[in-house]
């Protein structure tokens, strides 16, 4: 009989090829090195830090945390896209997700893995902390009328941050806009090469 290989569950933490961590009360216990090189810090620097270094803007770090809660409170798990930042201050779309290991309380504990998407769909415009927030959401296809109950705004404001965000990246529609800031170039149809759109955001 063939003699089973000990598992070092904390090497297998260490050395996972996706961006982890353990938190405890939003505060990170233990990154791993993927995570640290995403975010631009030394190995082990992450430790003890509140999640809000990886956030543009503590009001993004606050507004997150407020969201996450209820949907973390009746699944226990939770996932989405937004924009992060790096240790020099770049900001970076990441797709991140998470599990609660105490039920009924989102930030008590858990464990969270980051995926950085920002080869794909790199960040190419200025856009305001609210701007972000809504960015994302409009991503995971909510409608104003949604996001507006998420983050607690009426659905007239969400629209005018819509409407900021299509004038920005030049979007002439909802689903358009959509696409831009997943990073898609809409293609030119057979034989108009003109009609293409060389941006790819």
């Amino acid at each position: 009989m063939r003699q089973g290989v000990a598992i070092d569950f904390e090497t297998i933490f260490m050395h996972a090829p996706v961006g982890m961590c353990v938190s405890h009360n939003r505060v990170i216990q233990a990154s791993n090195r993927a995570l640290d090189r995403m975010f631009g810090y030394a190995q082990g620097e992450l430790n003890g830090k509140s999640f809000s270094v990886l956030y543009p803007s503590p009001d993004e770090f606050e507004r997150t945390g407020a969201r996450i809660v209820p949907i973390m409170n009746a699944c226990g798990r939770y996932s989405d896209e937004r924009i992060m930042k790096r240790a020099n201050q770049e900001l970076f779309w990441c797709h991140v997700s998470g599990s609660a290991l105490v039920p009924q309380d989102a930030h008590a504990a858990g464990i969270w893995t980051f995926d950085d998407l920002s080869a794909k769909r790199p960040v190419t415009a200025e856009l305001t902390p609210r701007e972000r927030e809504i960015a994302a959401l409009l991503v995971e296809g909510k409608t104003s009328k949604l996001i507006a109950r998420q983050v607690g705004l009426s659905p007239r404001t969400v629209e005018m941050h819509r409407a900021r965000l299509m004038r920005k990246f030049a979007a002439a529609t909802s689903s358009e806009l959509v696409n831009r800031l997943l990073g898609v170039a809409r293609q030119a149809p057979p034989g108009n090469p003109a009609a293409a759109e060389a941006t790819v955001l």
